[in-house]
């Protein structure tokens, strides 16, 4: 009887690993990857000691420390353990992310995986991997793209490394990052992307302003910089957020037409969205016209921006009506709401 039990148990491990062996395959490239950046990181207090280092790298690496202290001791988000190693990239991404959205409606691919639940967007430590994921897609007819993120964050199960192309940032532009990952780290809800992304950039952006006016104080150069680009970046958003619901019109209305129609509709819209940037009269941000210039994005692009900006000015008045503009008590409140991952 036992040896029966035990031949049942291995053959329902062996269809469950076959079943779900994408999945796991993935799962291990994933690992892998992470483990390899962890494993070649450099302690940040060795790459402060070292002479060779130039100093400019060296004092954006203890500014990173100093939004770390401040994000834990000041607003009051987790202290994980992440960047406190530093990954030289060599000038070389690490990092590639596919998203997908269905060609003629505003819905996005969805993959789910355990813990994290449901997330629109895909992961991976190989190029060549996300551009196999990327022609699959194309291939069931979905919108894709591929892009290389400023940052990631594993939720506080590993010690997330800095990559030496965040030092590039403008301080306000880094402390945003750093908050926003060490958000994620500290609230996360199962299977609801769109409100893990808007809060986490909520909090990433106004908490990058509290650390710049407590570390250069309410005059100075670097927060009259960081609200210009913050401000600018916030009407781009708004501008591609009214893009977006001209695209769910034009889709909801093209019932019965053809799909070359649909098609030629499709990127008459979203040209005069693009074009259209050119009026914002961007100063800090490269204008989307240029980027886009040669070919232009598609639903993956505006869905993007839904995803991480879409919820803001909700944020904004509660914080506000009930918080009095206290973002240390709002988050307090936050975490009490949403549960840490």
């Amino acid at each position: 009887m036992l040896k029966k039990i035990f031949l049942i148990v291995l053959m329902l491990l062996a269809l469950t690993a076959i079943w779900h062996a994408d999945l796991l395959l993935y799962a291990a490239r994933q690992g892998a990857g992470q483990f390899l950046l962890i494993w070649n990181a450099r302690p940040v207090k060795e790459v402060v000691a070292d002479p060779s280092v130039p100093d400019s790298v060296k004092q954006k690496l203890m500014l990173v420390d100093e939004i770390r202290q401040f994000a834990i001791n000041s607003l009051g988000l987790k202290d994980t353990r992440s960047y406190r190693k530093l990954y030289d990239q060599q000038g070389r991404e690490v990092l590639w992310v596919v998203t997908a959205c269905k060609p003629f409606e505003l819905v996005e691919k969805r993959w789910r995986f355990p813990i994290v639940g449901e997330v629109p967007y895909k992961g991976f430590f190989n190029p060549a991997h996300a551009e196999a994921e990327k022609h699959k897609l194309e291939a069931e007819g979905w919108d894709v793209s591929v892009r290389n993120p400023g940052g990631w964050s594993t939720l506080g199960w590993f010690e997330d490394p800095l990559l030496s192309s965040m030092l590039f940032r403008s301080e306000g532009d880094l402390a945003s990052l750093i908050i926003h990952e060490m958000v994620h780290a500290t609230l996360y809800v199962k299977d609801s992307a769109d409100l893990n992304e808007n809060l986490a950039s909520f909090i990433g952006d106004r908490g990058a302003e509290f650390f710049l006016n407590w570390k250069y104080g309410k005059h100075s150069d670097e927060l009259r910089q960081y609200r210009e680009e913050d401000m600018e970046y916030r009407k781009l958003s708004d501008h591609m957020l009214r893009g977006y619901d001209l695209l769910d019109s034009l889709y909801k209305g093209m019932e019965g037409f053809s799909d070359e129609q649909k098609v030629t509709l499709k990127r008459k819209v979203i040209r005069n969205i693009i074009s259209a940037t050119d009026t914002l009269k961007l100063k800090w941000l490269r204008s989307p016209a240029k980027t886009y210039s040669d070919s232009l994005p598609n639903n993956t692009y505006f869905m993007n921006f839904k995803r991480y900006q879409s919820r803001q000015d909700n944020f904004e008045k509660e914080w506000q009506s009930r918080f009095r503009g206290d973002l240390q008590l709002y988050i307090t409140y936050l975490k009490e709401k949403y549960p840490s991952p």
